[in-house]
């Protein structure tokens, strides 16, 4: 854990200046304190963001999430370029020529009412499928990022029908050029679940397993399972992909929606030629629903597994150091960004770094790992809140805050009553 004193300083000359200023008169030492203070600022530690996953090592815990910002060589590389941790390309497939995307295929949510033009934009909603370009063109890129960036991280996520054949082969090509890990979309909410891809597989422990089996009986690089958030129990899913041989679990993807229907026109967004299919919903509005994912799947393989071998990356809603922050309190490796680079850009990942150290330094951490999963201990039961309050009050023999019972509540002060019990 980092410390502020002035053993921080390095190099011996920083730490003979300090010595020297210690002997000088009171005056003198008065007169050059604003020196002193500027050799401390700047010869301090900062905070090291990198971590090592899986065995992979990143600069930060920053990851491309798979979708559009991972859908080319060029912009694959303008995220390296920018210094993301690491990159998640959009998922292939054996078959591209059976992916057919339609525009407008994004639907936003604003702050205000229904179809607000100005409001902040809370919510993302997107129809989009995996990616529609070749696979061997895809599979071109990869190979050349990774001759051109070696020692950058590039993730491929796949998907496959229900074909142990097809898994095995998808998995032998991509492999094939050089990728460090492969994600598998198990996740997908619109991912073609007739043909038993993406949700159809994650929300199917059974099928579940047996694919995985089958993945990573091939597979001879990390394997991570993106989960989907719509299923009852996230922890099943997880459990059962890390059983069945995956070194991590990534979650959540996207959560199955309607963004709305216009007001004027009567018509669902996104809107194509006045129709639309339900998609995956994203961005700030789902980002608590990804904690509560993230945190259950995290006390889970605290229980259950060898932290150390297996790894957790959280995906929901990031669009800040501070988000980040929370995903890796409650046990997160890494962090995926997808929606996120979107809506600012490549360059969000500067911004991410920066606030990021600014909450490390405020805290005296050194390391990722100095504060990862601190948070989870804070998660209990009902009952055991209930039973820690009353031993609280008995402790403070003191009345506990807010409403003694629902009997108390008023109809004047409802508003008041409601906030003498909201904790943040």
């Amino acid at each position: 854990m980092a410390s502020s004193s002035f053993t921080q300083i390095k190099g011996r000359n920083s730490v003979t200046e300090l010595a020297a200023f210690r002997t000088r008169p009171l005056t003198q030492r008065v007169k050059n304190r604003a020196q002193l203070l500027r050799v401390v600022a700047e010869n301090k530690v900062e905070p090291d963001l990198s971590v090592s996953v899986n065995g992979l090592k990143m600069p930060n815990p920053f990851v491309i999430g798979s979708g559009p910002p991972g859908t080319n060589y060029t912009v694959m590389k303008r995220a390296f370029d920018e210094g993301w941790g690491a990159v998640i390309a959009k998922t292939v497939s054996l078959d591209a020529a059976k992916v057919i995307n339609v525009t407008p295929r994004y639907a936003r949510l604003r702050v205000g009412g229904n179809g607000s033009a100005k409001g902040q934009i809370i919510g993302w909603q997107n129809i989009e499928l995996i990616s529609d370009r070749p696979l061997e063109t895809m599979l071109k890129e990869f190979k050349q990022l990774k001759e051109e960036c070696p020692e950058r991280i590039l993730i491929a996520s796949i998907m496959e029908e229900y074909d142990k054949a097809a898994w095995e082969e998808l998995i032998d090509r991509v492999e094939q050029t050089g990728i460090d890990a492969i994600e598998v979309n198990f996740s997908c909410p619109h991912g073609m679940p007739e043909r038993k891809m993406g949700a159809a597989v994650g929300q199917d422990c059974g099928l579940l397993e047996e694919v995985c089996g089958w993945i990573n009986a091939k597979a001879t690089v990390p394997v991570w399972a993106k989960m989907t958030p719509n299923i009852t129990d996230i922890t099943e899913p997880a459990r059962v992909s890390l059983r069945s041989g995956c070194e991590g679990v990534a979650a959540i993807n996207t959560i199955m929606s309607v963004m709305g229907i216009n007001l004027k026109t009567l018509r669902p967004e996104p809107c194509v030629e006045g129709y639309s299919t339900p998609g995956g919903y994203s961005c700030k509005a789902v980002h608590p629903i990804a904690l509560g994912k993230v945190m259950n799947i995290a006390k889970m393989m605290r229980s259950e597994y060898n932290l150390d071998e297996y790894s957790l990356s959280g995906i929901g809603g990031v669009e800040t150091g501070s988000d980040a922050a929370e995903f890796i309190l409650l046990g997160a490796n890494t962090v995926q960004v997808c929606t996120g680079v979107m809506m600012h850009g490549y360059g969000l990942v500067k911004k991410l770094n920066e606030e990021l150290k600014d909450f490390m330094k405020m805290h005296n951490f050194s390391s990722i790992e100095d504060f990862r999963g601190a948070s989870l201990d804070y998660f209990t039961t009902h009952t055991d809140l209930v039973r820690r309050q009353k031993e609280a009050i008995e402790q403070r023999k003191a009345v506990k805050k807010g409403l003694q019972s629902d009997k108390d509540w008023t109809g004047d002060g409802f508003v008041k009553e409601s906030e003498s019990m909201v904790s943040n």
